[in-house]
């Protein structure tokens, strides 16, 4: 009886340890083996990425916060610093609300063609999980009847899933690399909205792992709303400077319109991907 109450716990319950920085390569693979589990589960060996910014709002809120400022009783933009600041960024949320509804409607309007394909809803949205384009595309993708991926990461600002994504397809990492990980695996292509330096770090990881070949399929990677992209980021002078080469541009194309993204992916993705019939195994 004494023997039964000094036993020690068993390690694979010793929540200290798993905690543990010895523990660490441990919790590395159980983000790598638990997604396997439901991802083979599901069936699920395709999907188009979105990446874009958290703080992205849909039009309705948008519009709304705009009016709250602008009926304001004191509201003064001409006299008022801090009502002009507030009335630039609403004008600013407005801008961004746009690209949330045409990454919504996008992801919609692909899931629909994915689930009229021969064997079903095939090429699956899969976004970081979060607020702001995340939340658009799970929105899209749910609006259509299909389901949808979420991979969310625990960070300080407490960003919790967003109310769109399939429930069992919801992951939470620790790890921004192997999240990065799952979001590449899988991917047949990739929409990225305008975002700040989450966004930038994902595109250009992408980029750079086409480039050395580290990545060996060809995705098409879609740069959202040209107008952004070209003012945030001077492509042109990596060239000037001789940092790239010239065939470094091609790996991905500007779009502006929800037409002329779904346009080009389906394509694209019907020509690289839609014959294949293979499920991807450990």
């Amino acid at each position: 009886m004494a023997d039964e109450l000094t036993r020690p716990v068993e390690a694979y319950k010793n929540a200290g340890f798993l905690k543990s920085a010895d523990a660490r390569p441990i919790r590395i693979l159980a983000e790598y083996l638990e997604p396997v589990s439901r991802l083979h589960k599901y069936r699920i060996k395709d999907t188009i990425v979105f990446y874009g910014s958290a703080r992205a709002i849909s039009m309705d809120e948008a519009q709304k916060q705009y009016s709250e400022i602008v009926n304001r009783e004191d509201f003064n933009s001409k006299e008022n610093e801090n009502d002009r600041i507030a009335l630039s960024g609403a004008k600013s949320m407005i801008k961004l609300a746009e690209y949330y509804e045409n990454a919504r409607e996008l992801a919609r309007r692909l899931t629909q063609w994915s689930l009229s394909l021969q064997s079903g809803q095939r090429f699956i949205i899969c976004s970081g999980g979060g607020p702001g384009m995340m939340e658009a595309a799970n929105r899209g993708a749910k609006e259509a009847g299909g389901i949808s991926i979420g991979m969310n990461i625990s960070i300080l600002r407490e960003q919790y899933p967003n109310a769109y994504i399939t429930p069992e397809l919801s992951f939470e990492f620790h790890y921004f690399f192997m999240r990065k990980f799952w979001f590449m695996y899988l991917a047949k292509a990739l929409v990225v909205m305008p975002g700040g330096f989450g966004t930038m770090d994902e595109l250009f990881e992408v980029l750079t792992l086409i480039q050395t070949k580290k990545l060996q399929k060809v995705i098409p990677i879609v740069l959202f709303g040209s107008e952004y992209w070209k003012d945030v980021i001077h492509f042109e002078k990596y060239l000037e400077w001789g940092t790239i080469e010239n065939s470094d541009l091609s790996l991905f194309t500007f779009v502006d319109t929800v037409d002329e993204a779904y346009n080009y992916l389906v394509r694209e993705l019907t020509t690289r991907f839609a014959e294949q019939r293979k499920f991807w195994y450990l």
